[in-house]
């Protein structure tokens, strides 16, 4: 599973400002109190901190009454009621101990029968169902070597359940009509499935846990005119005397139920493969022209992680498809993972945007989650952590160092940023909900846990690991043990320490590092300032870099104590002290650098966290040339974001001190190969003297890139010249989101009414990201122009603010109807909003 969301607290910040409302202070201070002391400490005061982990009630794997060994489906769809009609077969045996009655998951169904088969023939058995649990009595008592075969009849009516969801998954009714009855023609028609974490039996009944296993045949009834997607090997389909058809999709290998798929819909299938087997790209016809551009590193990722793992792809099969209004990211269903729309891409957006990190994300799933399988959703990171770290494995391997460094930052900032109001540990039993099991620690901290873990025991002892755990636990759900016990088989080291202090315990090391210099000795002194209270006293493997007379040498030194200090042998007084070398550590480090220090750090460590470290740290002393010089070296840097880093900064001096940076920064925004760093250089331009580089906007308004249009149009607005809203106009119907959030900031202000139109257009036609920004900009274009706080206007965010399946779309919708709050009727509306939401982020922030 791949999840995307924005933060709620963006979110609050905007609503805030909306609502002419102000941050309690009070609040904020007690979320990151520092309360250690360099020895073990205590709290210094009674305040419990935000953050601090919740104890909720156990919550345990499945225990496992039968085991479900097969599943046959036959499924067909009523599309106006938006019902599922189905009959299932399931082959099961008693777990281990004599049964005589059976308890499936079966969420929101009309149950019609329940009967015991014995080949074709069925003896109706007894049953009880509460619209939850389907509780049947059995003909008799069976032992573990007894199995038998119930079939159920039944209708699942998914859009009748009380829908929960979570950041991750939006939604958790399993089954998904998309414009059923065809009344969007901007939407096709179609219908798509999602399980995790326990909503596939609001599709079927089943065992739905993740510690059981199965294989499975779904015969899905269709119109002819759909395609249809399942798990395992399409192996016929067939024509119905009643016109549809009935596609037979098999699998064969055993898979958790929540992995279980459908997708149906109007797709082009683009064919690809990998060695001997199919590698299918399912998306809709327009995008058929571009959609090996999209996926086409499928292959050579199958490829990678094969070779790597050593244990080849282990599916029939593997395909991708797209789907409108998917309620995550992605999702990792076996040999058929599920993506959101955002994956298709013209050709103009491919110019700026690849989907790697997603694509590689599921793929790697197929082994971390599919092909061994978490036995319980308090070990989620077992599935999360590994899938996260894929992207930066394929990122390392396909596009090298620096932007698998770029994305080991952005994960570390993930995390960190949870971590001011979240601190749990990773595999954690006591949730008050599953579903809070999908945040950044499984995710952005697992994934950083898992390259320490790599980095302590070396590259080959980390393959030969991952081969051992895959090969052993194939085809079986497991927990954290057994992951640290195939380390433990490998590399023969006692791994309990690490496992402990990073999957078992909450939060993470906050480190103060100070380094001096005297008689031949560096003295590096380092303070664990974590509360421990709560969170552990970490022992930390790691290098010191120090350079001296130009040349660097690595000091391996392991942190152990609370307050520790490190005396290492160096000849002269160091040039630059780095702490942790291999930047490989999750913590917050503050180690105080002289600007010469950071200078010389810019120009002679050749990772890319030092390098940044620099430009930010140095960033209020553009004044000094030294630093100006530096600068002006990270423009010429191979890595972009260094490049970007280095404009952004810069455009922070005055037009008049500029000089020679303003013509190489204009450079830049005509030649750079990187469109986001030529429109960085373009609005860096339009900061400084907008009049000058009018041209350069004209010209970068014409570029196939959506970003440097985009920031084309924003420096061209600045200029003030007559023609600015003739010029813009040309862009009105680009559906480019770079574009149309850049028409939209300078509409809100300056449209006036006649772009009414376009903006409700915008609006209904919008999703995700995008429409979350324009419905800020819509906000300030209702402000600025209240003839058009219309009816239509109101039940159009009042239906956003009140339907919309994305909790910050919704919240954008309310925020952007405040502007009309002093209407009654709005009034009235915001007060039913208020009543009828359920999620509990957006009744922190209405309330």
């Amino acid at each position: 599973m791949n999840h995307r969301f924005l933060s709620v607290v963006g979110l609050a910040a905007a609503m805030a400002f909306a609502s002419g409302c102000s941050t309690n202070k009070a609040a904020v201070d007690s979320a990151s109190p520092k309360v250690a002391t360099g020895k073990t400490t205590t709290a210094v005061t009674d305040i419990i901190p935000v953050w601090a982990p919740k104890k909720h009630g156990f919550n345990p794997s499945r225990t496992l009454e039968h085991d479900l060994l097969h599943t046959k489906l036959r499924v067909s769809f009523n599309w106006e009621k938006q019902h599922l009609n189905g009959i299932v077969e399931l082959t099961l045996k008693p777990y281990f101990y004599p049964k005589d009655k059976l308890t499936l998951d079966a969420k929101g169904m009309d149950i019609h029968g329940v009967n015991l088969m014995k080949g074709y023939d069925g003896t109706p058995l007894k049953y009880e169902y509460n619209g939850e649990k389907l509780t049947i009595n059995l003909n008799k008592t069976y032992t573990r070597t007894e199995e038998y075969t119930i079939e159920i009849d039944y209708t699942a009516k998914p859009n009748e359940l009380k829908i929960k969801g979570s950041d991750a998954i939006l939604q958790d009714k399993g089954l998904y009509f998309i414009n059923p009855l065809g009344k969007d023609p901007n939407k096709p028609k179609q219908i798509w499935t999602q399980g995790e974490t326990e909503a596939n039996s609001a599709w079927f009944p089943t065992v739905d846990a993740p510690n059981e296993l199965m294989t499975q045949e779904i015969y899905i009834t269709v119109d002819p005119m759909y395609t249809t997607l399942s798990n395992g090997t399409f192996m016929y389909s067939r024509q119905n005397a009643d016109g549809t058809k009935t596609d037979y999709w098999k699998q064969e290998l055993p898979h958790a139920p929540y992995l279980t798929m459908m997708a149906i819909g109007e797709y082009a299938v683009v064919k690809d493969k990998w060695r001997n087997k199919e590698v299918n790209y399912y998306v809709e016809p327009a995008y058929k022209g571009t959609a090996k551009k999209i996926f086409g590193h499928t292959p050579e990722m199958m490829e990678f992680f094969s070779t790597k793992l050593g244990v080849d792809y282990p599916w029939a099969k593997y395909s991708q498809v797209v789907v409108r209004d998917f309620v995550s990211g992605a999702m990792e269903n076996t040999s058929a993972s599920t993506f959101m729309e955002d994956l298709q891409l013209n050709e103009r957006e491919l110019l700026d945007k690849n989907w790697d990190g997603i694509i590689a994300h599921e793929l790697f799933h197929q082994w971390f989650g599919d092909y061994v399988t978490t036995e319980s959703w308090a070990n989620l990171p077992l599935n999360e952590a590994f899938a996260n770290y894929s992207e930066y494995l394929w990122a390392e391997h396909k596009y090298g160092a620096d932007e698998a460094a770029y994305l080991q930052i952005d994960e570390l900032g993930q995390y960190l940023d949870e971590s001011e109001t979240k601190r749990e540990p990773l595999i954690r039993y006591q949730y008050a909900d599953r579903e809070e099991m999908f945040d950044s620690h499984s995710y952005a901290k697992g994934g950083r846990v898992l390259h320490m873990l790599r980095q302590l025991i070396g590259d080959d002892a980390w393959w030969a690991s991952l081969n051992h755990y895959l090969t052993k636990h194939k085809y079986t759900a497991v927990e954290i043990a057994e992951l640290r016990m195939a380390f433990e088989d490998v590399t023969g080291q006692d791994l309990m320490w690490f496992f402990d202090q990073w999957f078992m315990k909450p939060g993470h090391p906050e480190l103060q590092v100070s380094h001096t210099f005297q008689n031949g000795q560096l003295s590096l002194h380092v303070k664990q300032l974590q509360d421990t209270t709560y969170m552990p006293v970490y022992r930390l493997p790691l290098k010191v870099a120090v350079w001296t007379n130009g040349k660097r040498t690595d000091y391996p030194i392991t942190i152990d104590k609370a307050d520790q200090t490190f005396s290492l042998p160096i000849a002269t007084q160091p040039q630059l002290v780095v702490f942790d070398a291999e930047q490989q550590l999750l913590a917050t480090i503050n180690h105080e650098k002289s600007k010469q220090e950071l200078v010389y750090q810019f120009y002679n460590s050749e990772m890319l966290a030092p390098k940044l470290e620099a430009l930010t740290k140095l960033q209020d002393q553009l004044a000094d040339q030294e630093v100006l010089k530096m600068m002006e070296a990270a423009l010429k840097d191979d890595y972009w974001v260094v490049r970007s880093t280095a404009i952004n900064t810069l455009s922070r001096l005055e037009a008049d001190k500029a000089g020679m940076v303003k013509e190489s920064i204009a450079q830049l925004a005509k030649q750079d190969k990187k469109g986001a760093v030529k429109a960085d250089a373009i609005l860096a331009l339009a900061n400084w003297d907008g009049e000058k580089y009018k041209q350069l906007y004209i010209d970068a308004m014409a570029d196939s890139s959506y970003v440097v249009a985009a920031a084309g149009i924003l420096g061209y607005a600045g200029t003030g010249a007559q023609d600015i809203m003739q010029r813009l106009a040309k862009f009105d119907q680009e559906k480019g989101e770079e574009v149309v959030l850049a028409l939209s900031t300078y509409y809100a202000i300056q449209g006036g009414t006649e772009k009414y139109n376009w903006f409700m257009q915008k609006v209904k036609h919008s999703k995700g990201g995008t429409l979350y920004y324009l419905l800020q900009s819509f906000g300030a274009f209702l402000a600025s122009n209240p003839q058009t706080n219309t009816p239509e206007t109101i039940t159009l965010l009042s239906d956003l603010a009140q339907n919309h399946n994305i909790y910050y779309i919704r919240g954008a919708a309310y925020q952007t109807l405040m502007v009309m709050s002093d209407k009654p009727e709005v009034q009235q509306i915001l007060s039913e909003i208020k009543d009828n939401e359920t999620d509990k982020r957006l009744l922190e922030i209405y309330n």
